[in-house]
Formats: structure tokens, sequence, C-alpha cells
């Protein structure tokens, strides 16, 4: 690879996602294919570039990339070490597997309906990059926005209800972004500066007065919203629930997990987390955790759906990352990086199953799951994975997060959080071994007819005879899809990877936890 590549690996991966946005309108009036192809080719080319720059980082240590010749702190700046790194790898290649996934949702659709998902997906992955590559507090609220458009496009795209989701996660979004803006308003006429290096020198003897203090309210409120924090998440569920099924992965693996990135920069590398005045918002901020992962975990035992299912559960899941933040220390942060790491592979893959089952039969209901494992095999074992690993069953990637996480609440003598983890991890095993009974157990669905092909088949019948026409077997009774595996086979590599994420981040964790240690050491 030239110098030249390697010397502009930070810009490249943000910049590859934003020109495959550009260029797939215009190549997709002359094929839709091609610019679908497009977008997959310009997002597989960034997440293979941000793996070579994860190895140079672990290799040579922290990068600061300069646009245009100016130093920080007046130019600005792409700041990147191993945490970032890591992130940079994971949101790439989410986003990668999720343009292929989508592959098979618009056959036969619209060139326009197309070029405009596929772009609206490749703006997303790029605010995602940007956000989590900056160095810069205001370049950081830009990336967020790309972020927060994009998803609002993508959740509109899921039809009537994502319209009305969409709309209120604009409404809140907004409010959140505004809380954002206001925070950089204030540090910066404390400190005179916009670079999170730069600022974190200049705010320590700032951080008692009263604007300081305001700026760090806001910003708890700004990320809490952006990352659907207890009692900040009222537009996170209809919002998962009803996004499109093709982009859903990465808005509800990804898209939450990179503001809690940000509320951990601000607070550890900018702020100072071992200080006094920033202790007492992370307090607020474990508070918050903690009632989240309980809320969260009983809402998702009652949903019937199961995308309603998972996007309560998010709301648990996210209150561990919260909960890694509050305890500070080492194992306290570990955990919530890693948690942020496996979180995202374990949604992302659950989110990919709901969309193919949603795919083959048009449902999502679980009580209409009976015996559905014979039908999909490799999906059902892919959920299996997944929601082990969420429960925190070793060696899976989830079990090793809320271990670091315990850890770090032993070592500070906060064992309520504890008490919360394990209360939380037994929720968690009560919502998704129900769901284990509808997939395996349960031979009967809500009508009392057999399996969910045989719900198909009533429901035609049903149909059928409020038309007053004898009943046939026709095409409705039969899945929806007649391809020779279980689903088409974009959407079955990546149920397949994000399954096999989830087994390696847990058998290499090892291996991650020494990549990811420099970053956390240097704030601890």
């Amino acid at each position: 690879m030239s110098n030249m590549i390697i010397s502009n690996l930070p810009v490249l991966v943000v910049l590859l996602p934003l020109a495959g946005a550009l260029f797939c309108p215009v190549i997709s009036y002359f094929s839709r294919r091609a610019g679908r192809l497009t977008v997959i080719a310009f997002a597989g080319t960034s997440f293979v570039l941000s793996v070579v720059q994860l190895l140079r980082i672990t290799d040579v240590g922290k990068i600061s990339y300069h646009f245009g010749g100016w130093e920080p702190p007046f130019g600005i700046e792409f700041s990147l070490d191993s945490l970032s790194a890591v992130l940079l790898v994971l949101i790439s290649g989410t986003g990668f597997v999720s343009t292929i996934y989508s592959l098979p949702f618009f056959r036969g659709k619209s060139r326009f309906r197309s070029f405009g998902y596929y772009s609206v997906l490749s703006l997303l992955i790029c605010g995602l990059l940007g956000m989590t590559s900056t160095g810069d507090v205001f370049n950081l609220y830009v990336f967020l926005e790309i972020t927060s458009l994009s998803g609002y496009a993508l959740i509109a795209m899921g039809g009537d209800k994502g319209v009305l989701s969409s709309f209120r996660y604009l409404m809140i979004g907004t409010i959140g972004a505004s809380f954002y803006l206001l925070g950089i308003a204030f540090i910066y006429g404390e400190t005179g500066t916009l670079n999170m290096y730069d600022m974190s020198g200049l705010v320590g003897p700032v951080l008692s007065s009263g604007t300081t203090m305001v700026a760090m309210a806001f910003f708890v409120v700004g990320f809490g919203i952006k990352m659907a924090l207890f009692p900040l998440h009222g537009w996170q569920p209809a919002a998962y629930t009803n996004a499109h099924p093709g982009a859903a992965p990465l808005i509800a693996g990804v898209m939450g997990k990179v503001p809690a990135y940000a509320m951990l920069r601000f607070f550890f590398y900018v702020f100072n987390a071992n200080t006094q005045y920033v202790e007492r918002f992370l307090v607020v901020v474990g508070i918050m955790s903690a009632l989240g992962m309980i809320y969260g975990s009983l809402k998702a035992i009652r949903q019937t759906d199961f995308r309603s299912m998972l996007a309560y559960s998010s709301i648990a899941q996210i209150g561990y990352v919260g909960l890694g933040i509050a305890i500070t220390g080492y194992y306290g942060l570990m955990g919530a990086v890693i948690h942020i790491i496996g979180h995202s592979m374990m949604k992302s893959c659950l989110f990919f199953c709901s969309g193919a089952i949603r795919y083959r039969y048009g449902e999502t209901a679980m009580e209409r799951f009976g015996q559905i494992y014979r039908k999909m095999p490799v999906t059902c074992a892919a959920i299996v994975i997944a929601a082990l690993s969420m429960v925190g069953v070793p060696p899976l990637a989830g079990f090793f997060s809320k271990w670091y996480l315990a850890l770090g609440a032993a070592n500070t003598g906060e064992y309520i959080f504890i008490f919360v983890l394990v209360i939380s991890s037994l929720l968690n095993a009560v919502y998704f071994f129900r769901l284990f009974e509808n997939m395996f157990m349960n031979k009967n669905v809500a009508d009392g007819s057999k399996g969910i092909g045989a719900y198909l088949a009533v429901k035609a019948e049903k149909k059928a005879e409020r038309d007053s026409v004898p009943f046939k077997e026709t095409a409705a009774t039969k899945e929806g899809y007649k391809g020779r595996l279980e689903i088409p086979p974009a959407m079955l590599f990546a149920v397949i990877v994000s399954a096999l994420g989830i087994i390696l981040a847990g058998l290499f964790n090892a291996q991650l936890v020494e990549i990811l240690g420099p970053a956390i050491r240097e704030v601890v």
C-alpha cells in the first residue's frame, strides 16, 4: 500500500462512504444494480482501510491528522488512538455488512427508492465514522447532525409507522443536538478553543465555574438523548421497531453507541473524570443507567413483537455502558468499551435475524414463531448465539463486558451496581428464553394451527372466506421466499458474519483488551 494512502488513512476511512453516497445517484441513473454495488464497494474499502489503520496504530501509537496544513488547535484535527480505531473497524464493518444485507429488499424497486436508500445509508456510515474520528468538538456536532438526519430518513423509510417514529425522533433529537451545541458554546467561552486535546489542558482551572458545570449538564442531556439513556429514551423504541429492516441493524446496533463513546471522551479525556466536579455528574449518569437497566428489561418482557422486545432491551443494554462510565476506573471503563463493541455486534445480529424472518414470512410477532427453526435453522442458531451473549453466557462477548463491569464496581465498593447487573442479566434470560420457547418448543401459534407456515395458510383461508371464494392453496400459504437457501445469500451472509463476530469477540477477548489497554490507562 502506497505511502500516500497510509498517510491519509484517517480521512479516507471517513470520506469513502461519503463518496459512495454522492456517486450512487449518478451511477443509478444508468444502472440501479451498479449504484448499489458502488456504495457496497466504497463501504467495503473503508472497512479494509480501517483495519489497516488499526494495525498501524497498534504498531506506532496515536495518530493525529491535520487538515489543510493547519496545526491544532487552530486547524481541524482527526485524533485516533486504539479505542477509536477499534470502533472505526466496528462501524465500517457493520455498515459494509448492512449494505450487502439490504440488497434483497430492493429487488424490483424503483430507481429512486434504491439510490435514495443506499445514499442515505452511506451518509449514516460517514457520520458515525466522523464522530468517532474527530478531535474537534464542533466538528463532532457536524457529524452528529449528518448521522441524525440520515437516521431520520432511514427510519421514515420503514413505512407509515416509520414516518411517525422518525418525526418523533426528529423533535427529540433536535433538542438533544441543541443541548450539545449550547454546551459547546459555554465551554468555548471558558477555554477559547474547540480542539479536544487543547481544551483538556485549559479546562482544569475553570472546572468549578458555573458555566462549565452548566456545559457538563448540557452534555449529559444531549448525549443521553442521542444514546437513549433512561429516562431520555422516549424516541427510541418506536424508531428501532419501525426503521427500514435493512438499516435497522446499523441504527440499533451502532448509532446509539457512538454518542455513548462521545460522552466517555468528554468526561474522561477532556474533563478529567477524577475531579470531584465531574464525579457529581457521573453519579447522576450511574443512577440513570441503573434505573434504565431494570426498566428496559421489564418492558422487554412485556413485548410480543420481536423488534419491540429488542428495542426495549437496548434501553437496558445502553445502561451497561453508562454504568461503566459512572463506575470509572480501569475495569469500569474497559467494561463500558467492551460492551459498546459486544452489544453492537449482538444487537445488529438480532436485527439481521428479525429482518430475515420478516422478509421470508412477513411476521415479527414472537407468538407466530412456532417451530420456525425447522425452516430457518441458521437464522435461529444466530439468534441463540446473540441472545446467550446478551444474557452473559461465557465464552461469548457479552460475558466479558459484564465481568469487567462487576470487577470495576467491586473495586470501587459500589456493590449496588453488581446487584443491578445480576438482576438485569436474569431479566434478560427471562425474555430471551421466552423467545426460545416460541422458536423451538411451542408447536402451536396463537390461533391453534401448527407452526408459522400453517399460520400463513390459515390467514389466506380466512381471507378467502371473507371474499366468498372457496379456499385453494396459493402462493400466499407458502413461504414468501422461494430460494434454495432459507433466506437470500446476501442476508444469510450478514447473519452468519455477525454471529461469528460475537463468538470471535469472546474467544479473543484478551487480545482485544490488550489493544484497548493503552487508551484506557491514559485516563485512569
